[in-house]
C-alpha cells in the first residue's frame, strides 16, 4: 500500500527507483495485456487489493473510498458495501482512512482491513453475501492495517501492520487478535514495512514496501511463525503478489509501474510496465491463465484500472 502522495519524501524516494535496477532479460510470460476496466479517481475509487471468485468476478477495496466493489468478466462495476466513516480520520502515514487487504471465504465472505486512526473502526471487518460490513476484531489505532489472508483449512485470517511491522492472526469468526511474527525484516525504514500477504504452501509470505524484499515463514506443525526467510531483495515499492502456480514462482505489483515476475532463486524480471496501461499497481491475482492488476493511479493521479493479461504458461 502506499499511496504516497500523501508524502513530501516523494521525490527522493523517485530518484532512489531510478538508481535500482530491477530485471534482467527473459522470455516474456505475459501477454495481450489489456485494460478490463477503468475507475472514477474524482469518486476516489483507487482499487488497492483483490480476491477473485471461481467464476473470474474480481473483488476489490477501493482504499479511499471506503468501498468494496465487484467487476464481472465483462467489465462492469457494482459496489457492494461501503465502510462507516470516522468522525475525524488520524490514520498513520495517511491522514484518511483507507481500506487495505481483501480475502474471500468460500461462502462468498469478504474480509477486509481497515484503518481510520481511531480505535473504534480500525480492524478486519467482514461482508456477508446481501449484509452490512461488520467489525470482527480490532487492531491497534496507531497502525496501519494492510495486507490480508485467509487460511480456509484453519479458519484464520492474517493481517500484516505497515507501521508497526508485524503479521497478526485471527479467527474468521472474529475475535482476539495476536501478534503471530514479529521481525526486523518487517519493519518499515522510512514508510511502510510489511505489505503484501498470501498463504502458500505452508507459509506465509510478505514483502516489505520500504526494503524490497520477499519474505517466507513457514508455519510450523503449532501453528507459529518459524524462521523468517528473505526470498528476494532489490524491489523498492513492491507493493502485493500472487503465485503464478509455478511452484514459488510469483508476480508482484510496483508502485513505479511496474509488475515483476519474481523466480524461486529470487531474480526478478520487469514484465508490465506502464506502456501496458499500468497506474501504480497495488496488487495482483491470477485465475487460471488470466493475470489481473489493479492501479490505484496513487502517484499518477491519472486512470485508476484494473488490466487483465495471459499467462503463458
Amino acid at each position: 500500500m502506499h499511496p504516497r502522495t500523501l508524502l513530501t519524501s516523494l521525490a527522493v524516494t523517485s530518484a532512489l527507483l531510478a538508481c535500482v535496477p530491477t530485471a534482467t532479460a527473459a522470455t516474456e510470460p505475459l501477454s495481450a495485456p489489456r485494460i478490463a476496466a477503468h475507475f472514477s479517481l474524482a469518486a476516489a475509487q483507487q482499487p488497492e487489493n483483490i480476491t477473485l471468485d471461481g467464476d473470474g468476478s474480481a473483488y476489490l477495496t477501493f482504499s479511499f473510498a471506503r468501498q468494496i466493489a465487484r467487476v464481472t468478466p465483462s467489465g462492469r462495476t457494482h459496489v457492494l458495501a461501503t465502510l462507516p466513516a470516522p468522525a475525524k480520520a488520524s490514520t498513520p502515514n495517511l491522514g484518511k482512512a483507507f481500506v487495505g487487504g481483501i480475502a474471500r471465504a468460500d461462502d462468498g465472505t469478504l474480509y477486509v482491513t481497515y484503518a481510520t486512526g481511531t480505535a473504534d473502526l480500525t480492524g478486519v471487518w467482514a461482508v456477508r453475501p446481501g449484509g452490512r460490513p461488520h467489525r470482527i476484531a480490532a487492531l491497534p489505532a496507531d497502525g496501519l492495517p494492510n495486507g490480508l489472508a485467509l487460511d480456509p483449512r484453519t479458519a484464520r485470517l492474517y493481517v500484516t501492520d505497515s507501521v508497526h511491522g508485524v503479521i497478526y492472526r485471527l479467527p474468521a469468526h472474529g475475535g482476539r487478535a495476536t501478534v503471530w511474527a514479529d521481525d526486523e525484516a518487517l519493519k518499515p525504514s522510512t514508510f511502510a514495512g510489511a505489505n503484501g500477504l498470501k498463504l502458500h504452501h505452508g507459509a506465509v509470505w510478505a514483502t516489505n514496501l520500504d526494503k524490497g524484499t520477499v519474505l517466507r515463514i513457514p508455519v510450523t506443525a503449532r501453528g507459529t511463525a518459524g524462521p523468517l526467510q528473505v526470498r528476494a531483495t532489490g524491489m523498492p515499492s513492491i507493493d502485493d503478489f500472487a503465485f503464478t502456480g509455478h511452484g514459488d514462482t510469483l508476480l508482484a505489483a510496483r508502485d513505479n509501474n511496474e509488475v515483476d515476475l519474481v523466480r524461486p532463486d529470487g531474480t526478478h524480471t520487469t514484465v508490465l510496465t506502464a506502456a501496458d496501461g499500468l497506474q501504480t499497481p497495488t496488487s495482483v491475482a491470477v485465475h487460471g491463465n488470466t493475470v489481473y492488476v489493479p492501479s490505484a493511479a496513487y502517484l499518477t493521479n491519472e486512470d485508476p484500472n484494473l488490466l487483465v493479461a495471459h499467462l503463458d504458461r
